[in-house]
């Protein structure tokens, strides 16, 4: 898989021996591994270069791994971090007690390295799926945004002018030219579902009508044809 190339995990454990095995697997299936030997070491490795991963032991002196992944949940830096919990504890209080602190797996000691790279692999996978569906979201935003931005600047150079209603008649029901109205006031499809009280789904379907009546491709096209010939009320 692609994500084994160059990523790094952070694997805190205080047992050495098995410390050193475990990294020595993961090192073999590509992954670049950071130890650490307790807590302390490991949010100090953590802040000084974020892994994509951390596997972490529960079971350590002086600060546990369920503080330490209070810790990294309490930060916004590492909130979204995937972290696997190693532990000897095996009863399912034990295991309720990680999910609720935050953890995103949790395997009980002794375990099959095989499966600890299944699941690293699994969670990287899921994490890189989440962070590709948040950019798509973010451009979708910024298009809107820039969108809502232009209508405002068409508005600006609006002004208090009247339009010249052109020879072109577009009918029009009442709920298409309210949000008409809406749109060419700059407001987005969740405001105006609020304004109207009504779902975001059906302001979708009402918009794109518009689009389809007035020819248009997009919000800012709209409303300059709808300043242009008059649509407004």
């Amino acid at each position: 898989m692609a994500e084994t190339d160059a990523t790094k995990l952070l694997l805190v454990d205080d047992e050495p021996s098995l410390r050193e095995a475990v990294e020595a697997y993961l090192e073999d299936e590509g992954f670049i591994v950071n130890v650490a030997s307790n807590a302390e070491q490991g949010w100090d490795l953590v802040q000084r270069e974020t892994p994509s991963l951390v596997i972490t032991d529960i079971m350590m002196p002086e600060v546990d791994g369920y503080q330490f992944l209070e810790n990294l949940r309490n930060d916004p830096r590492f909130k979204g971090l995937p972290v696997i919990f190693l532990t000897a504890k095996g009863m399912t209080a034990d295991r309720i007690k990680g999910y609720e602190a935050g953890c995103d797996a949790y395997l009980s000691k002794p375990f099959d390295p095989e499966e600890l790279v299944a699941i690293v692999k699994n969670l990287l996978s899921r994490r890189e799926t989440v962070e590709a569906s948040s950019e798509n979201n973010n451009a979708e935003l910024d298009a809107i945004a820039q969108q809502i931005a232009e209508i405002k600047t068409l508005l600006g150079e609006q002004g208090n002018a009247k339009p010249t209603p052109s020879p072109i008649k577009i009918e029009l029901t009442p709920r298409e030219q309210s949000i008409l109205n809406l749109v060419t006031e700059g407001l987005m499809n969740k405001e105006i579902a609020r304004r109207l009280d009504t779902s975001v789904r059906n302001v979708e379907k009402y918009v794109s009508r518009l689009f389809s009546k007035t020819g248009t491709n997009s919000r800012t096209e709209l409303v300059r044809f709808a300043l242009q010939h008059g649509l407004t009320e």
